[in-house]
């Protein structure tokens, strides 16, 4: 494998330090950056710019499926590999849907790491073995009848407001995070209940952790 630039971002410090560890193991691969925080995560991306991105889905701030769909923006030379402890097809949907490079289960043998990076690198779609393939040839099948994701219809902000609600954070507490004003997190919150047709912020939890926004372990 030629010299690969990695950034790493996991929310669980153990995790993270040991894929560090797997990953310096490997020839011609460089750890430039790491985070447990998705929005640290986005701005390292953007920063260091490194060949692959290792994200885990649920992560604070920023779930690892945003931190994706805004870094093929920032950053389209970065091909991003999640991880996750879950092979449920709305996971696996949303992270092609978000143009990920690859989807590696936390179970995975270890040998499957440098598979991973070796196949992106080759501008290859890397999918673990465990993962049905009836959920890959689901989402692959031109046949128009792939139901939209949940979430497709709310905006960038919409999407940011309910991540933080569902990580438990006050109005005021998301205002501060997104430097809003809490009138402004009200409206967003408001129009967004309205289009997804939910009255309470438990329904709004629910929605998130069913369309792969925050993960149930959070």
């Amino acid at each position: 494998m030629s010299r690969v630039r990695v950034l790493l971002a996991d929310d669980h410090t153990l995790v993270r330090a040991g894929i560090r560890a797997l990953l310096e193991s490997l020839s011609g691969v460089e750890v430039v950056a790491e985070s447990g925080d998705g929005r640290e995560a986005l701005a390292l991306i953007t920063e260091h710019t490194p060949d692959v991105a290792l994200l885990d889905i649920g992560m604070p701030g920023m779930n690892g499926l945003e931190v994706a769909q805004r870094a093929a923006k920032d950053s389209p030379r970065t091909r991003i590999v999640m991880l996750s402890m879950y092979a449920d097809p709305t996971y696996v949907r949303q992270a092609l849907r978000a143009g990920v490079s690859g989807y590696l289960l936390k179970g995975a043998a270890v040998a499957e790491l440098p598979l991973a990076i070796e196949s992106v690198m080759r501008g290859e779609t890397y999918l673990t073995p465990k993962i049905s393939q009836d959920v890959v040839k689901g989402f692959l099948r031109e046949d128009g009848q792939d139901e939209p994701g949940p979430l497709e219809g709310l905006t960038k902000r919409q999407r940011e407001i309910l991540q933080l609600i569902a990580e438990g954070r006050s109005t005021k507490e998301i205002a501060q995070i997104l430097d809003v004003s809490v009138k402004t997190v009200e409206t967003h919150r408001a129009r967004m209940m309205e289009r997804l047709g939910i009255h309470d912020v438990a329904g709004l939890v629910r929605l998130a952790i069913r369309a792969g926004v925050v993960s149930p372990e959070d």
